[in-house]
């Protein structure tokens, strides 16, 4: 008698502490969604690596439509496409390749659907991207860019993968950046002190072509880019404290206007 009024007391305290999806919105598993992590590329690429990167590329062109305004024009197909972001996750992780492969191609199909429908309404200036329009000039648009370019631009500690906060920046800086063909971005990997001077070299231009490769995905032209090392010779702070080889460990990336090769220096340091 005193385990069964033990197990209905536990109910009443699980039933009236937990909070469950309303009638329709799907089970628990439709709440427990986790981003994957990115897949490098001197990473042998299994099946599944293949899988995750496609989902990682999906989810950055869902980002910049969303930029460019698709959830203002057409916000049901965008929560669609978020919804199947999310679903295509679940599939991944619990091993289900072949149902993760198959919603992928569903998923480019509704992103390049959305895209082309996006650039027809944008086209007839009936759905403007507020994200441009909010500057007065290309100038102040250039500036706002190169805030993007030059913040949370760190890496780990002998690594040269993009922090998913700079891959966001990245992301939104390539979107204002696709109608602005006058400006060049020159990309320079930086290295901290800890290491030999031909390792931080090889490190540091590895750091600054992972983010010209991202920036070609997020649509810039490779001709618009390029790229150099200067291992740990330029530090933006002298020291050797964890904090200030943090903040030295990083690329800086400057905006070139093709016609007279002027450089937009934002005030202050990189």
């Amino acid at each position: 008698m005193k385990n069964i009024l033990t197990l209905i007391l536990y109910a009443i305290l699980i039933s009236g502490c937990s909070s469950f999806p309303d009638h329709g919105e799907g089970g628990m598993a439709e709440y427990q969604y986790s981003s994957l992590s990115p897949v490098m590329p001197s990473e042998p690429l299994e099946p599944k690596h293949g899988l995750r990167f496609e989902w990682k590329l999906a989810a950055h062109h869902l980002d910049i439509l969303v930029l460019e305004g698709a959830e203002r024009c057409f916000p049901a197909m965008v929560i669609l496409a978020k919804r199947m972001q999310d679903r295509i996750v679940r599939e991944l992780q619990g091993g289900l390749n072949l149902d993760a492969a198959n919603d992928l191609i569903i998923q480019r199909t509704t992103l390049e659907r959305l895209e082309k429908q996006l650039d027809a309404i944008q086209g007839s200036s009936v759905c403007i991207s507020l994200e441009v329009v909010d500057y007065q000039s290309t100038a102040d648009l250039a500036v706002k860019i190169y805030g993007l370019l030059n913040t949370d631009n760190q890496f780990a500690f002998n690594s040269y993968a993009v922090n998913p906060k700079y891959m966001n920046r990245l992301a939104e800086a390539a979107t204002l950046l696709h109608d602005l063909t006058q400006y060049n971005l020159h990309i320079t990997g930086h290295a901290d002190i800890i290491g030999s001077i031909k390792f931080n070299q090889e490190l540091s231009l590895a750091r600054a072509n992972q983010v010209k490769r991202y920036l070609q995905i997020f649509g810039i032209t490779p001709s618009r880019l390029s790229v150099t090392a200067v291992g740990s010779s330029d530090p933006l702070l002298e020291g050797s404290y964890p904090h200030i080889r943090l903040t030295n460990r990083r690329v800086s990336i400057e905006l070139i206007k093709t016609d007279t090769h002027d450089k937009i220096v934002k005030k202050g340091k990189q």
